[in-house]
């Protein structure tokens, strides 16, 4: 460095202790941000990994729902093949209650009765709002309560001749059917709503922990650039103190030879009292111009 040449030897010691005081704060800084950059990372890592058991369980939840879903889907299939094969047979008796001139009455009872149990599939099974569901109750109760007057009506009607008992049997029976399969759905539903969830909270956990470890991963490159700078900082330092020791190195060599060429003219002179004065002299003369110092 050229500007280290200017400097004295006095000054070049000083300037000396300063960049050594100076590289060891740089350094301590730079070994503190460091350790916080660790331990930033460490708590990253863990978060990390406790995301990934997380989505482990999530998976494991998630394929649990799905397959309760595929169950109540088979189950809800079945349920409406049972309902449509018991609309068929009420189809097939209602065509046969009009080639036997049944009363209305009665074909209105029928009628509402079929109208009634699909209104009470509805309340059970389409999700809807608590004054929807109000509606469909009233509706209900009133269909009922007309059905319960056109079947008292329909039973005094005299000249029924055709039996048709054995269709009632059977649309019971898919009704029953179709009831069970009902109940199936539900508790399928009810499960797989128990799974979701589930899903649904651990989904939650693991956006919370991603943002939480995007955070600290944040925090860790912003500490280790910080590190990273005192760490060149303290390059940069060590580079002055070792142009400086290495300035000192010169000038101490160069001194060195001074006194060894004034030690050979030094021993011409045979007068012992002439040889020390001719020392001193040069001594005091190298300290002058700074060429030597005491406790080089």
């Amino acid at each position: 460095m050229q500007e280290l040449a200017s400097l004295s030897s006095k000054e070049l010691k000083q300037e000396l202790g300063k960049a050594e005081e100076k590289y060891q704060q740089l350094i301590q800084k730079r070994d503190e941000l460091n350790q916080m950059a660790k331990l930033l990372r460490e708590e990253r890592d863990m978060l990390n990994q406790e995301k990934k058991k997380l989505i482990e369980e999530m998976h494991e939840v998630k394929k649990k729902r799905d397959e309760l879903v595929k169950q109540m889907r088979e189950h809800k299939k079945l349920r409406t093949e049972y309902q449509q094969q018991a609309r068929e047979l009420i189809a097939k008796k209602r065509e046969q209650r009009k080639k036997m001139k049944l009363s209305n009455a009665y074909l209105r009872a029928e009628e509402l009765k079929l109208e009634i149990r699909r209104l009470e599939y509805e309340q059970e099974t389409v999700p809807m709002s608590p004054k929807e569901e109000e509606r469909l109750i009233k509706e209900i109760k009133e269909k009922k309560k007309e059905y319960e007057m056109l079947k008292k009506e329909a039973e005094k009607q005299k000249n029924v001749e055709v039996d048709l008992q054995n269709l009632d049997e059977a649309i019971n029976k898919l009704f029953a059917m179709a009831d069970e399969q009902h109940q199936m759905v539900v508790k399928y539903y009810q499960e797989s709503q128990e799974y979701h969830n589930k899903f649904l909270k651990l989904v939650e956990e693991i956006t919370k922990l991603i943002n939480e470890a995007n955070a600290k991963h944040k925090e860790y490159l912003e500490v280790k650039k910080k590190a990273d700078e005192y760490h060149k900082k303290a390059v940069e330092m060590r580079s002055k103190i070792i142009a400086i020791k290495k300035e000192r190195r010169s000038r101490y060599e160069k001194a060195m030879k001074m006194l060894e060429e004034y030690n050979i003219k030094a021993r011409k002179v045979m007068d012992p009292e002439e040889l020390e004065k001719f020392v001193e002299q040069n001594i005091e003369r190298l300290k002058k111009e700074g060429k030597i110092s005491i406790g080089l």
